[in-house]
């Protein structure tokens, strides 16, 4: 794979994502073979390793004992060209009674480890927690590689997405690529045509061709050099934004089946992408201008998902990481038999007026 444009946070390329399940007695055991493996791809070893199978071990294991369908996402992130390495966890209930409590290390209800959640916190270099009672939890732990001194690379951009592979699949047919520029955020999610190494390849072209357009550019730039990039490939759907808390809008163009929407605190606010292929069929590119009211979050997920979630059930959610939006997202939606991605960009925290 051609290397990527510094600066971007990409989702991850093939190998180095994964889903597991964390249902049955042996899946701590999974989780912390495979964590280990990603781990010792980016150079841990040691203490930080041994942090690393700590915390995924005790977060598996709180899944397996207390949750309804728990799963992690095992993955090497990329943000602003610093690599790191990142569980995320999520489930269906029933939620934590009082998060507080859950954190005071020595707690447990039921065997686990009994370290708290609290201590997994200040075993990662980053982390994010947000439960609802009877609608479940999300949580994810980040660590950087031993040694690195990357610029930025102790800072969380106000974007985050997840991918998931269809079941059977190598590669992901989805892709997203954000960036923060100057107070705007620009984002792409591309989701390639059906699934497997083809609709990986169409996906991955749309990356590229959104690294090769100078930021800032207007989102029908952007997809127009993708649908060029994209011609020698099946194609799929593509959605760009620009996202300009400061400015109060969300300039955006899309082609095809990817959901956009500006989510607020009462309700969400889709917008509108034309019918077509991109790579193929999308000579009706155009570009609109939408109001974002303080604090909203911008979300855009490929058709993996359905559109049955409702993050204004979730109280304060809109306010937090955007990757634990991303997370409520993916485990609410629902699934359709394919790929499934979603991006999240928040606009709280960040000098949004408000």
């Amino acid at each position: 794979m051609e290397p990527l444009s510094a600066g971007w946070t990409t989702s991850p390329p093939p190998g180095e994502s994964l889903r597991v399940r964390v249902e049955e007695q042996s899946a701590p055991a999974g989780v912390r073979r495979r964590i280990t493996a990603l781990a010792e791809r980016l150079g841990f070893g040691g203490d930080r390793l041994g942090r690393v199978q700590l915390a995924a071990t005790e977060a598996a294991t709180n899944l397996v004992k207390h949750a309804r369908r728990g799963e992690m996402l095992l993955r090497i992130v990329r943000d602003g060209g610093a690599a790191a390495l990142e569980f995320v966890c999520l489930d269906h209930g029933p939620g934590i009674a009082d998060v507080p409590v859950s954190r005071t290390d020595g707690y447990s209800t039921s065997g686990t480890l009994g370290l708290g959640l609290g201590s997994i916190e200040r075993l990662a270099d980053h982390s994010g927690l947000y439960s609802r009672p009877q609608v479940g939890t999300v949580l994810y732990a980040r660590f950087r590689p031993p040694g690195d001194t990357t610029p930025g690379a102790g800072t969380m951009p106000p974007l985050a997405g997840l991918t998931v592979t269809l079941d059977g699949e190598e590669e992901c047919g989805d892709a997203y690529t954000a960036r923060l520029v100057d107070g705007t955020v620009y984002a792409m999610l591309c989701d390639g045509l059906g699934h497997g190494p083809l609709a990986a390849r169409a996906a991955w072209a749309a990356v590229r061709a959104t690294h090769e357009v100078a930021s800032p550019s207007r989102p029908a730039d952007v997809l127009r050099c993708a649908h060029r990039r994209m011609a020698a490939t099946r194609g799929g759907a593509v959605a760009v934004a620009a996202i300009e808390p400061a400015a109060g809008r969300v300039r955006f163009a899309g082609v095809g089946n990817v959901a956009a929407w500006i989510v607020g605190p009462e309700r969400r606010h889709g917008m509108v992408s034309v019918p077509g292929i991109v790579g193929s069929h999308a000579e009706r590119i155009r570009e609109h201008a939408y109001p974002l009211p303080p604090g909203a979050v911008v979300v855009l997920h490929s058709d993996g998902l359905t559109g049955r979630w409702r993050l204004a059930d979730q109280p304060g959610l809109l306010a937090r990481d955007p990757l634990l939006v991303a997370a409520a997202v993916l485990r609410d939606a629902g699934s359709r038999h394919d790929d499934r991605s979603v991006l999240a960009v928040t606009t709280s925290g960040w000098g949004v007026p408000g």
